[in-house]
């Protein structure tokens, strides 16, 4: 007989009664009968109740143990008794009756039960995340996590891309977050960068002659933390395609992710292929938001030239329009009848998240007519109603929101009004996995913060635009070659035709700031790649952490992790990070300048 064990704690059934076993796990919780007493003991592959008599050698020490102990048992599969059967459990017909008892590993007294599923702080569950990681859930969550990259690599392989692994000690560039830097003894002063994505090398990889390059690759970015993202590193399914062109990659990834989400998620609906292609610009307008939630089915209006219409009075309004600002309406269908509260709430919440409020009309019928009512009804006229009415598909019952904003503003608070009126008016189909493509992203936005111009997306991209032109035109009107995948309201993906032309390569950075011999400098394996013959190529990055975590039906990314930061991107388990002695310090000629003095 084995060691340790015959059989995992799932493994036996009705079919093994009378036979000798052996078992070994953890204490799962145990049941003082009094006479008899009942424990669960678990491993890896589920539980199995073992019984025990008063009058057995080993009924104190079992009586005393703790839970989450490691305990070897060897016993007797028995038939339970029809009342006691356990149908939830696959060895709910049985219990072992146990022969010998024996302790492998003592635990301590337990900071956060294992049994249940209950909420505990999330520093407690990360700091003891060894313990967090036994319970049902999250045992679950990390296998569904494994069992989905085991699957999105056979198809990978399966479409002839070929696996690389590219260097994690690299050199630092600008890519859109911070950079966690590496010192080097060896180069006193130097420092290598870890990489914020592959982007680089698998680039080269297609520069190299090969046609087809993936990865399950981690990266690293120095970012805040969120629900969605986990601060410091992430791992991502790393794509490139040489001789492609921006719809073969989008044709070829959509099956994936089709399969990938029908193959692991029960009851819901997945959007069929082709997924919907919505122009970057149409969806700032409808949505708000270029990662619009499609289950939503409100779309925002630009009601903007109805307001500066001679028909509508609304003057703080208009003041706003002559200073460059556009009005967004978003529709509330059958919200009419909602208290004055309702739309104050509303109003409050939108200057909360820092715009200029939401003002409203609500529509009735009276006499066969539609009419407005509300603070601002009076401003109107019936003609401005009624086109209100008609461009927002709006009618009896209904509400409509208003605001008026710059731009990027207005956008901001119309998207976020949208999804919140969605959320509390129950519009969200829940059972629904809705994808869709944001295309024809702007190559360049205006930075307000740094008074700038500077890369809206990838700097390698390639834009659409006949490179000879690309001097004469206003940076801020180009498209790239650009496209992000998203669902249900989730960036999953960004990806690229990429710029594969290294005059163009220095045109682009120029437009941002950066001279020649700025982009030699920071790119220097890439612009020399360039220099020797590279194929037009592509690709893309889907977010393996985020993919998890919808399929998985959670909010919080740190729920599929095995071992996650937290949102300080703080290694709790670990104490990361730490000081550094002043050995290794000196070693790597560094001094550490406290900022509080």
């Amino acid at each position: 007989m084995h060691k340790y064990r015959t059989h995992n704690c799932s493994e036996l059934t009705i079919s093994h009664a009378g036979k000798k076993v052996k078992l070994s796990g953890w204490i799962h919780r145990k049941r003082d009968h009094g006479n008899l007493l009942f424990f669960d003991i678990r491993d890896h592959y589920g539980l199995t109740q073992c019984v025990t008599e008063n009058s057995s050698d080993f009924f104190k020490e079992v009586e005393k143990i703790k839970p989450e102990s490691v305990v070897r048992v060897t016993g007797e599969v028995v038939k339970r008794s029809s009342e006691t059967i356990n149908k939830d459990l696959p060895t709910g017909e049985i219990e072992i009756k146990i022969l010998t008892f024996e302790i492998l590993s003592v635990s301590k007294d337990l900071p956060m039960p294992v049994f249940g599923e209950q909420d505990y702080p999330e520093e407690t569950r990360l700091k003891y995340r060894f313990l967090d990681l036994r319970r049902k859930e999250m045992h679950d969550n990390i296998i569904l996590r494994s069992k989905i990259i085991s699957s999105i690599r056979e198809k990978m392989i399966k479409k002839n891309f070929i696996e690389f692994q590219t260097p994690i000690l690299t050199a630092s560039s600008p890519e859109g977050a911070r950079d966690f830097l590496v010192p080097s003894r060896m180069h006193p002063g130097k420092f290598y960068a870890l990489p914020q994505a592959p982007q680089q090398f698998k680039q080269m990889v297609m520069i190299s002659g090969f046609d087809k390059y993936f990865q399950i690759a981690p990266c690293f970015r120095d970012e805040d933390g969120r629900a969605d993202r986990s601060p410091g590193e992430h791992y991502q399914l790393d794509i490139e395609m040489s001789f492609v062109e921006q719809e073969d990659i989008l044709k070829t990834v959509e099956p994936i992710f089709f399969e990938i989400f029908s193959e692991f998620t029960k009851n819901k609906k997945i959007s069929k292929t082709p997924f919907k292609r919505i122009k970057y610009n149409d969806a700032m307008l409808k949505y708000g938001t270029d990662k619009p939630d499609l289950r939503n089915p409100l779309e925002i209006c630009d009601v903007t030239e109805i307001i500066k219409d001679k028909d509508v009075k609304l003057d703080i309004f208009k003041k706003l329009i002559d200073k460059g600002a556009v009005v967004r309406a978003i529709p509330a269908p059958n919200t009419s009848s909602k208290p004055r509260s309702f739309f104050d709430n509303f109003n409050n919440w939108a200057k909360e998240e820092g715009g200029k409020g939401l003002g409203y009309l609500t529509f009735d019928k009276e006499k066969g007519k539609i009419i407005a009512k509300g603070p601002i009804a009076k401003f109107f006229s019936e003609n401005a109603i009624n086109k209100i009415l008609k461009l927002c598909k709006l009618k009896e019952n209904d509400a409509v929101f208003f605001s008026c904003d710059r731009k990027n503003e207005a956008e901001k608070i119309s998207g976020l009004a949208r999804q919140k009126l969605g959320n509390e008016l129950g519009l969200i189909d829940e059972s629904k996995f809705e994808f869709c493509w944001i295309v024809d992203f702007p190559m360049y936005h205006f930075d307000e913060e740094k008074k700038k111009i500077d890369f809206s997306h990838n700097p390698f991209s390639m834009p659409q635009v006949d490179p000879n032109d690309f001097d004469k035109l206003d940076p801020l009107s180009i498209v790239a070659y650009q496209y992000d995948l998203v669902c249900n309201g989730y960036e999953i993906s960004s990806g690229a035709i990429r710029n594969h032309l290294p005059d163009l390569m220095y045109k682009v950075f120029l437009k941002v700031g950066y001279s020649k011999d700025d982009v030699n400098s920071k790119f220097e394996g890439m612009i020399k790649a360039l220099s020797y013959g590279a194929p037009p190529h592509g690709g893309m990055a889907p977010g393996i952490d985020r993919i998890v975590m919808l399929i998985a039906n959670k909010l919080n990314i740190r729920e599929v992790t095995l071992f996650p930061m937290n949102q300080n991107a703080q290694d709790l388990l670990m104490g990361a990070p730490s000081k550094a002695s002043d050995h290794q310090l000196n070693e790597l000629s560094i001094k550490v300048i406290d900022k509080k003095k």
